[in-house]
């Protein structure tokens, strides 16, 4: 099956081919269609995010269209950054921009670390003609204290996952995406098409 992954992430690009390639799927990326421009993520949430551009980019290219909002949300901070992750810093902020505010924001929380937080995913699936079908996936961790790890990118170096004992950060790529919300939500995806015949112990970190 031939597919959009709605992005130019280059980092969610490459998770997305690696979960993707096992069911047969091609991928391609909004950077093999020049003239087309995503809409605005101005949605309340993750879902509403993802589906307006699932639903764009298949009725403007005439394929399958995949497309994903996710982000990081923060007990201590009232569920901030949200919808608000990439650009946390600002429209243009870099990974160790938003990175910096983050942990500068937990510290003057009056909340000692680590911090509960859990990352995101809405998956939107859209069809040409067709209606928008959406898949949650999430994983719950803890914000340390300083990065950790060179692997992955946004907040991975910050989010330390139980499942794995170390931070995103710190995982390889093969590990995150064993657990990763991408990989959970992209589980529950898999699941549906399958039905519909369309195709395929928490612990606390160490300061």
């Amino acid at each position: 099956m031939d597919i959009v992954l709605a992005t130019k992430n280059r980092g969610k690009a490459k998770e997305f081919d690696e979960l993707l390639r096992p069911l047969g799927w091609r991928v391609s990326t909004l950077d093999s269609f020049a003239r087309y421009e995503p809409p605005p993520e101005n949605g309340a949430t993750f879902c509403d995010n993802a589906s307006s551009k699932a639903k764009a980019a298949a009725e403007a290219l005439g394929l399958p269209a995949l497309a994903d909002d996710s982000g990081l949300e923060v007990e201590a901070l009232g569920g901030r950054p949200g919808v608000y992750s990439a650009r946390f810093a600002g429209p243009e902020a870099t990974d160790e921009e938003n990175n910096r505010l983050l942990l500068a924001e937990l510290a003057h929380s009056g909340i000692p670390g680590p911090w509960k937080a859990r990352f995101v995913c809405c998956l939107a699936l859209a069809w040409p003609n067709d209606h928008v079908r959406t898949f949650l996936g999430e994983v719950r961790g803890w914000i340390v204290d300083r990065p950790r790890g060179k692997e992955g990118f946004g907040y991975d170096p910050l989010f330390w996952c139980p499942e794995l004992g170390r931070t995103f950060g710190e995982a390889s790529p093969a590990e995150k995406n064993r657990v990763s919300h991408r990989r959970k939500a992209m589980e529950a995806l898999a699941r549906d098409l399958g039905a519909r015949g369309r195709g395929a112990g928490e612990a606390t970190p160490r300061s």
